[in-house]
């Protein structure tokens, strides 16, 4: 009997599934990819870049390693992210990108991955769905389900699948921001805006392009944005840092001193669209939500909602109480994660959701 049957034998089919295979939870959007694998926790958390070699097209490098070359590149070397607004703009380079971080995943034991849950962004059109779901086939995931990204966020915040009164969750990401209200397990309504932190760090470019006449890149202006941006009123306006980048007159290198007062007004117009879209989708819901609301306030949750005073700001706008779930960053992959352990409600969602790949009978 070979070491594979015997190992069968003596742990179980089901056992021996488990360790050649894992089974992932992925939250793959346009700022990052995030990778749960079940029983180890979180292993891949990787900005969704690449670096391709001009000459030949191949993929040189990827997530962080891509990051260190972004705005330094080499000669023959692009930089860029081959998803857009959470959806798949180069499908290709999506597909390779996500074949090395699932690859990245995996352990020693396995080569392939019998399942995965993947979360979607709200709004995501069939078309883009199926070019989520080919990128992870192609990726050697055995099995793929795609659960929309609202839902896996509010059961990673701590909502309980038989809650019958609802809750409201707004996802802040680095391009999107999503508000979903669930209730009895199920999404009662939700909405989406192409709008996140990272059109912060975009301002501030140009906005010191236009009124300070220097050229500055991604890096400074997110350094920027740790060290000085707020969504409320900084306690000192007269803090200031010194960035340095490109004169645009002279075209010589240049460096200027920018403040704290200068970069609030930039970061107040953004929060304010942010809190605006919120606001809006809960004016749409029925009665009875509306009152659950009220009474819970909104969870925040993705990398966006750790943003300095975002939660004072709409707390402040929304005249609601406003909780930022444990880890934020992770509350999607923790979501989807336990759907593994909830097999009644994933042949639910199967009913009600637009089918994946997963059989009834891995669950």
């Amino acid at each position: 009997m070979s070491f594979m049957s015997k190992t069968a034998a003596f742990i179980g089919l089901g056992g021996l599934r488990a360790l050649i295979s894992d089974s992932m939870a992925i939250n793959m959007g346009a700022a990052a990819t995030i990778i749960y694998v079940r029983g180890r926790g979180v292993v891949v958390d990787e900005p969704c870049l690449i670096a391709l070699d001009n000459f030949t097209d191949e993929v040189i490098a990827t997530g962080i390693e891509a990051q260190k070359m972004y705005g330094r590149e080499p000669r023959g070397v692009t930089v860029f992210a081959p998803m857009m607004d959470g959806v798949v703009a180069d499908f290709e380079k999506t597909r390779q990108m996500l074949a090395l971080f699932a690859g990245r995943a995996r352990s020693s034991f396995s080569h392939f991955s019998r399942r995965a849950l993947m979360s979607v962004p709200t709004g995501i059109t069939p078309v883009e769905r199926r070019a989520l779901l080919g990128a992870a086939e192609h990726a050697r995931i055995g099995r793929v389900w795609m659960i929309e990204e609202g839902l896996a966020a509010a059961l990673g915040a701590g909502v309980k699948l038989d809650d019958t009164q609802a809750s409201a969750i707004v996802n802040v990401g680095g391009v999107n921001t999503s508000v979903t209200v669930v209730a009895n397990g199920d999404i009662v309504n939700a909405k989406a805006e192409r709008l996140g932190t990272s059109k912060i760090n975009a301002a501030i470019i140009n906005h010191v392009r236009r009124h300070r006449g220097l050229s500055i890149g991604e890096h400074t202006a997110e350094r920027l944005t740790q060290e000085l941006a707020s969504a409320t009123l900084p306690v000192d306006l007269s803090e200031s840092t010194s960035i340095s980048g490109r004169d645009l007159v002279t075209r010589s290198p240049a460096a200027i001193e920018i403040t704290a007062g200068e970069i609030y007004p930039l970061v107040q117009e953004v929060a304010r669209k942010i809190a605006d879209g919120i606001a809006m989708t809960l004016t749409e819901l029925p009665p009875e939500v509306a009152g659950d609301i009220y009474a819970r306030g909104i969870i925040l949750t993705g990398n966006g909602s750790l943003f300095t005073g975002l939660d004072d700001f709409l707390r402040e706008e929304t005249k609601l109480s406003v909780t930022v779930a444990n880890e934020p960053r992770y509350a999607i992959v923790r979501g989807l994660a336990q759907l593994f352990d909830e097999p009644q409600l994933l042949r639910r969602l199967r009913q009600t959701e637009t089918p994946g790949l997963l059989d009834s009978d891995d669950v």
